[in-house]
C-alpha cells in the first residue's frame, strides 16, 4: 500500500549540464557524456532506493529534454528546419524542429539506457516517454494533414519502443500528456485513442502523466489565469478512468486542484502527486500523509501512489533529494496510520 515513485525528472549534476535550469545543454561530449549519464543515472538510483522510493526511475539523465530526447532519434524530422510555434495552446512560443516526411524509429532510442539502469536496482524500475499528444504540441508539422493523423504516427513508434522497453524489465512505462490539461476536447476525441495505440500489447503496466507543468514562469503566470479551483482534470478523467491506462499521475500538493476530482478515477491506481515542484521548500512528511489521507476520501488506499507533481530537474540537488526523503517518509507515516 502506498507505493511510492516520481513523476520523472530529476537534477542533472553541474558537471554533466548547467544545474537549476531547465533542459540545460551538456557539459560533456563523446564517450566522456555517456559515461556521465550513467553515472548520473546510477547516483540518483541509489538515492531512491535510500530515500525508501519503491518505484525508481533513472531521473531522465540520459535526456535534454523530456519529449526531443525522443524525437532526436527519430527519422523524418528536419531539426534545420526550425518553426516558431505557440506551445499548449499559445501559453508561450518556442523554436522547435519539423516535421517534413512520414516518421521513421529505425533503432531502440532508449534501450541502452534501460539495460544500464534494470542492471543496477532490483527495485521496480518505471521509463517515461512523452505522450503522442504532447509530442504534436511540441513539434511543427509540413507532411500530415493533421495533428490526430500526426500524433497516430508518433503513437505507433513509441509503441514500438515501448515494447522493447519492457521486454527488457521495465515494470511500468509512464506516457507524460501535459498537454491533456490544455487540449481537453481534443483528449476525448482522439488523445487517449492515440494513448491506447502507443500502449497497446504492452507487458509493463502502464501510466499516463497530467500535471501543470513545471515551475517556469510561463506555466505559474498561467496557473493564475485558472481561478480558485482547477478542474481541467474533471472534463478528462470519466474517460480516462474507462481507458485501458493502468495508472494515472495528477498534480495536488500546493495546487487549486479539488482533491474530489480523484473519485473519477475509481478504476484506476492514482499516481497523487504530493510533492510541489514550484518551491524549493522541502515537504515535511507530516504534510505528504496529509495529501494521502486526504485522498483517501475519495479512492481507496489501495489504489494511491504518493508521487511527486512533476519533474523534480530545475531544482538544487539538495532539494531534490530532500523531496524525494519526504516523500517515501510521508508514504510511511500514512501507512502506519492507516
Amino acid at each position: 500500500m502506498f507505493e511510492t515513485t516520481i513523476a520523472g525528472s530529476l537534477p542533472k549534476p553541474e558537471w554533466l549540464a548547467e544545474p537549476e535550469k531547465l533542459w540545460a545543454a551538456w557539459r560533456l561530449e563523446g564517450e566522456a557524456l555517456e559515461r556521465g549519464k550513467r553515472d548520473a543515472s546510477l547516483v540518483w538510483i541509489k538515492e531512491q532506493e535510500s530515500a525508501g522510493i519503491d518505484i525508481v526511475t533513472n531521473g531522465e539523465q540520459f535526456r535534454e529534454h523530456f519529449v526531443h530526447g525522443f524525437l532526436k532519434h527519430i527519422d523524418g524530422i528536419d531539426w534545420d528546419m526550425i518553426t516558431t510555434m505557440g506551445i499548449r495552446d499559445n501559453r508561450y512560443d518556442v523554436d522547435v524542429p519539423t516535421v517534413t516526411r512520414a516518421v521513421k524509429r529505425n533503432a531502440s532510442v532508449h534501450g541502452d539506457e534501460v539495460r544500464f539502469c534494470r542492471a543496477h536496482t532490483k527495485n521496480q524500475l518505471k521509463f517515461t516517454l512523452p505522450g503522442p499528444m504532447t509530442i504534436c504540441d511540441t513539434i511543427a508539422n509540413e507532411h500530415y494533414d493533421s495533428r490526430p493523423e500526426m500524433a497516430m504516427a508518433f503513437a505507433e513508434l513509441l509503441n514500438q519502443e515501448a515494447r522493447e522497453l519492457a521486454a527488457l524489465g521495465v515494470d511500468l512505462i509512464q506516457f507524460d500528456e501535459p498537454a491533456f490539461n490544455v487540449f481537453m476536447d481534443e483528449v476525448k476525441d482522439w488523445g487517449i485513442e492515440a494513448l491506447h495505440r502507443a500502449s497497446a500489447g504492452l507487458s509493463c503496466k502502464t501510466a499516463v502523466h497530467i500535471c501543470y507543468g513545471y515551475g517556469i514562469e510561463q506555466n505559474l503566470k498561467w496557473k493564475e489565469t485558472l481561478g480558485n479551483e482547477w478542474r481541467q482534470y474533471e472534463e478528462i478523467f470519466p474517460a480516462l478512468n474507462a481507458s485501458n491506462i493502468d495508472q494515472i499521475s495528477l498534480e495536488c500538493a500546493n495546487s487549486h486542484v479539488p482533491m474530489s476530482v480523484i473519485g473519477l478515477l475509481k478504476d484506476k491506481q492514482v499516481m497523487v502527486g504530493a510533492i510541489d515542484v514550484t518551491s524549493n521548500q522541502v515537504e515535511s512528511p507530516e504534510q505528504v500523509a496529509a495529501i494521502i489521507k486526504e485522498a483517501c476520501q475519495y479512492v481507496s488506499a489501495e489504489q494511491i501512489m504518493p508521487c511527486t507533481n512533476c519533474g523534480l530537474a530545475p531544482m538544487p540537488k539538495s532539494v531534490a533529494s530532500g523531496k524525494l526523503w519526504s516523500l517515501a517518509a510521508g508514504a510511511a507515516l500514512a501507512r502506519n496510520k492507516l
